[in-house]
């Protein structure tokens, strides 16, 4: 079993910054990739980006390439992703999971999820 607590969301205007992160405890060994999903009302859960576990690979969905940046940080069991220049419709819960496959992208790839943590943008 893997947890996953996300935090770091909250409310920040339009253009601003947040840094969501994500704490990994339990049996961690062997999970590859971390990622970060999202989800607005009415909307399917998205890919965000992903990290694998040494951190030198990452992708990001072409909606947040050049303004998100995943990292991670094995010490701490941890995962972070920095958003900047945040927009409108960045809006939504953010999930952070644990994948044991290369480059997942999607959500079914994805066996552990947090709880989400939700982050909202003002105009």
């Amino acid at each position: 079993q893997v947890q996953l607590v996300e935090s770091g969301g909250g409310l920040v205007q339009a253009g601003g910054s947040l840094r969501l992160s994500c704490a990994a405890s339990g049996r961690t060994e062997g999970y590859y990739y971390m990622g970060w999903f999202r989800q607005a009302p009415g909307k399917e859960r998205e890919f965000v980006s992903a990290i694998s576990r040494s951190g030198g690979s990452a992708y990001y969905a072409e909606s947040t390439k050049g303004r998100f940046t995943i990292s991670r940080d094995n010490a701490k069991n941890t995962v972070y992703l920095q958003m900047n220049s945040l927009k409108l419709e960045d809006a939504a819960v953010y999930y952070c999971a644990a994948s044991m496959r290369n480059v997942p992208i999607r959500s079914y790839e994805y066996d552990y999820w947090g709880q989400g943590t939700q982050v909202t943008v003002s105009s």
